[in-house]
């Protein structure tokens, strides 16, 4: 069960431990992570080729996982 996600995880490891934190990423504006590639790059990486903030990103995904987990 995945407790926390950091920016410096790997987006395949994320997803193999918890696949539902995908909804949060794809309305974040990463849609390709299903691609091969997006699998071996880091949350950090994924969201600087995407222009996004990775700090927001990572609070939102710990956020729903603190409830999640609850």
């Amino acid at each position: 069960m995945l407790k926390e996600v950091t920016k410096d995880m790997l987006i395949g490891q994320i997803l193999e431990q918890d696949a539902t934190v995908a909804p949060i990423m794809m309305a974040s504006g990463m849609h390709c992570i299903g691609c091969p590639s997006s699998q071996s790059e880091s949350l950090e990486e994924a969201a600087m080729v995407h222009g996004l903030d990775c700090d927001d990103l990572v609070g939102k995904i710990n956020e729903y996982l603190a409830l999640k987990n609850e």
